[in-house]
């Protein structure tokens, strides 16, 4: 007997990988689009739907092809935030239209930060919606009492929902300057026969509030959660979809807390800005090189202080570097603040060309106050850090490094080599350790603030730390830890 064939009215579910959004009609282990493993979440397709009515822009009001030269042009319009790191980071402020994603740990200061904006926007007499979908109006209130929100009360609204179609009514009905949704992953559209948070209603509601944002010329800011490797939860077209990524990274354990962009289609995504976490909330750090060194040691083996740039800021900081003899089979190499690949190349570039065995040390690296340093330019202080604790010599307390340590021991150039500088002379450096062709550039900026520095220049990474610990190069430093004897057997 043949059998029944479905109906068309069935319901019918797919597989939808939770890293990229890929559609299958099976379940998979590997996704085939991304190979990400074990991303497969089963969901039931939502039904057909008028895209006019959803305001996707087809239909008969659609907006009719301009040639470029007919669109109009309105420069720098932007908003000023009134945080100033955080108008760093976004390139001069906020974009009419704009759709901003701002990610990070749970706890870190997402939700205050984007509080807070609405805090400065509200004093601006500017009108906000904010939207909690994890907390009631008055726990909203409370968190807005401890970080004293004062004069901004009358022009700010809280709103707490996740049906984002009442949502789009109270923007109708209110018009607000600045929408902010807490959370993305809170939202659901009663259209699709999915769960709050699944991909496909990530996708859904992102997809909404860009043509929200875009017809409206409203800046729209999304706090979205995190993956446990760092990433914005939901589908990887969420963060393709918006126009700003920002992340909000830091250690518990310190107060600091760093903005940085991954993705900004109206500025650069170099810049960061870095904000003090406290009581009353998200305090900006003007001076965050002078912060970072407060706690330094002046006269401790192993610590560096390099000048880094991040997008058009210098700033120093403190590198931490311990090498001890190993009591292990295989040496630990722990690296907090640097790449671990990178660490490894400075190791053995000093093996090789510069003569310090550290086959048998355990070598552990840290940076100062939960800064990550990401350019080459900090391979040198590394190096010297490493080196200083190789030999128990301390560098002089008022000398910064700069440089690109390259695999055959030659320190190469690096870009903006006078701003560094001037920064290292405003906070009190006498020298400071930089390669040789970077040295003329540096001369150049003499009879501004980098005519009172002193320009070790060197050649090679040998020949910087013979000129950073003259002892060394005497011979007078302690023999290095060397491998450590071969076990003997006891059987007989």
């Amino acid at each position: 007997m043949a059998k029944k064939a479905p109906s068309s009215s069935a319901l019918r579910t797919v597989f939808l990988c939770s890293a990229c959004g890929n559609e299958s009609p099976k379940w998979f282990g590997r996704c085939p689009h991304c190979n990400e493993w074990n991303t497969a979440v089963e969901e039931t397709p939502r039904a057909s739907t008028h895209p006019e009515k959803h305001g996707y822009g087809v239909g008969a009001g659609a907006p009719e092809p301009k040639r470029l030269a007919d669109i109009e042009g309105r420069g720098e319009d932007r908003r000023r935030s009134g945080i100033g790191e955080l108008d760093r980071v976004l390139g001069g402020g906020l974009v009419p239209g704009s759709l901003v994603l701002i990610g990070g740990d749970p706890g870190i200061g997402k939700s205050t930060l984007a509080l807070q904006l609405a805090g400065a926007l509200g004093r601006a007499e500017h009108s906000v919606l904010y939207v909690s979908g994890e907390e009631s109006p008055r726990q909203a209130r409370m968190r807005a009492e401890r970080i004293a929100l004062r004069g901004a009360a009358d022009h700010l609204w809280l709103h707490s929902e996740i049906d984002l179609d009442a949502i789009a009514a109270e923007v109708d009905r209110l018009n607000p300057s600045l929408l902010v949704i807490d959370s993305i992953q809170t939202l659901y559209v009663p259209s699709l026969n999915a769960a709050p948070g699944s991909v496909s209603q990530v996708r859904e509601c992102g997809l909404r509030l860009l043509r929200l944002a875009k017809d409206r010329s409203l800046p729209v800011i999304l706090i979205g959660h995190v993956t446990k490797d760092g990433s914005v939860a939901g589908p990887r077209t969420l963060e393709h979809m918006v126009d700003v990524v920002l992340y909000l990274e830091g250690d518990a354990h310190h107060e600091y807390r760093i903005l940085s962009a991954a993705k900004n289609r109206f500025g650069s995504t170099n810049e960061i800005g870095v904000f003090e976490m406290r009581g009353d909330g998200l305090s900006e750090v003007e001076n965050p090189s002078e912060r970072l060194l407060r706690d330094r040691g002046l006269e401790v083996p192993g610590s560096a202080v390099v000048a880094s740039i991040e997008g058009s800021r210098p700033l120093l900081v403190e590198v931490q570097a311990l090498v001890a003899p190993t009591h292990f089979a295989n040496p630990q190499r722990v690296a907090q603040g640097v790449d671990p690949r990178r660490l490894a190349v400075v190791i053995a570039v000093l093996e090789k060309r510069a003569g310090l065995s550290l086959a048998g040390t355990d070598v552990f690296v840290n940076v100062a106050g939960g800064i990550r340093l990401e350019e080459p330019a900090a391979d040198l202080g590394l190096a010297l850090a490493l080196a200083s604790s190789f030999l128990d010599i301390p560098l002089a307390p008022d000398m910064v490094a700069v440089g690109e340590v390259g695999l055959g021991g030659e320190l190469r150039p690096v870009p903006h080599m006078e701003r560094r500088l001037q920064e290292a002379v405003r906070l009190g450096f006498r020298s400071a350790v930089i390669p040789k062709r970077n040295a003329p550039a540096a001369e150049s900026g003499k009879g501004k603030a980098a005519s009172t520095i002193e320009h070790v220049a060197a050649a090679t990474l040998d020949e910087a730390i013979d000129r950073c610990f003259p002892a060394r190069a005497a011979g007078t430093t302690r023999p290095s830890p060397g491998p450590r004897p071969a076990r003997t057997s006891t059987r007989g």
